[in-house]
């Protein structure tokens, strides 16, 4: 403990006033290292609705700016985390889905599905400016909560942490980019059988299949990053090389990315009323596990 105490000591985070006035989205900026924390705080739930995902949009499109206007200079890194206790982020809107399908209104299912796309592939490509993006897993991770976090180039969590793909709970499939980004990851195979499991992985074992870069010990998340970025900082040539290999060698399809979207809306569709019903309890069952939380 004391040899913790000394590194975040020597290079603890620093936070200035620039803090958001986001209703779901708390961020802020840490000068000394270069790092601008974007922090999920939706509600009802803590899931992907419509209002955090235009204020990931508004956030991103501020960041570009600032790199721009600052020449690459203000941010080294981009870390997406939560600022609810115990979750990373439950996934996508189920509660507007059901209403969506509902409505047989497929054009709101896509749009919804195309936005989640545009915030995933600008994450995964550094939002086109020279900096790091990273997912600090901290709580569970499930659905479209884990899609986005695998977007990230880093990608820590925690360990005792819950990261999984439960849709097939109610008949459909991740269909935001887990495909994708897994199978580049841990192959076709190992990743098919991820989602039609169903099943929550612990961080530890996500660490062991390979789809966690950093497993960090329970309440060390930022540490761990912080380590990291020491490292980077000792030898930056050899890891900005690296990544640029990785990019080149695992590129993202952006059409790949809408064609599967559009699979994912006619899918959707085509559930039956018993598979909403499912998916209903799920709300309730998040609505209830974030109640307690909270208590």
């Amino acid at each position: 403990m004391e040899a913790i105490a000394q590194h975040i000591e020597s290079y603890e985070l620093y936070h200035d006033n620039n803090t958001s006035e986001y209703s779901q989205l708390k961020t802020h900026y840490d000068a000394k290292n270069k790092i601008g924390w974007f922090l999920m705080d939706s509600y009802p739930r803590p899931c992907f609705t419509p209002t955090l995902l235009n204020e990931l949009s508004d956030y991103i499109t501020n960041v570009k700016s600032e790199m721009v206007e600052t020449n690459n200079e203000k941010y080294d890194y981009l870390v997406v985390g939560s600022n609810v206790e115990g979750v990373f982020n439950l996934g996508g809107d189920l509660d507007l889905f059901t209403s969506l399908i509902k409505q047989r209104d497929r054009e709101g299912l896509l749009k919804y599905a195309l936005h989640c796309i545009d915030i995933l592939y600008d994450n995964t490509r550094n939002f086109g400016a020279e900096l790091t993006t990273v997912s600090l897993i901290q709580g569970d991770a499930l659905g479209g909560g884990f899609e986005s976090a695998l977007s990230s180039n880093l990608i820590i969590a925690e360990r005792g942490t819950k990261m999984g793909f439960p849709e097939i709970l109610f008949n459909l499939f991740p269909g935001m980019g887990a495909y994708t980004l897994l199978s580049k990851k841990i192959g076709v195979k190992a990743t098919e059988r991820l989602i039609f499991s169903g099943k929550l992985y612990s961080a530890e074992e996500m660490f062991d299949m390979g789809v966690i870069d950093i497993l960090a010990e329970k309440g060390e998340g930022e540490l761990a990053l912080l380590k990291h970025i020491k490292a980077v900082n000792k030898t930056p040539n050899t890891y900005r090389a690296m990544a640029q290999i990785k990019d080149t060698c695992n590129p993202i399809d952006y059409e790949e990315l809408v064609n599967i979207a559009h699979i994912w809306a006619d899918a959707a569709l085509n559930l039956t009323e018993k598979n909403i019903r499912m998916m209903t309890r799920l709300v309730n069952r998040q609505s209830t596990k974030v109640d307690s939380n909270q208590k």
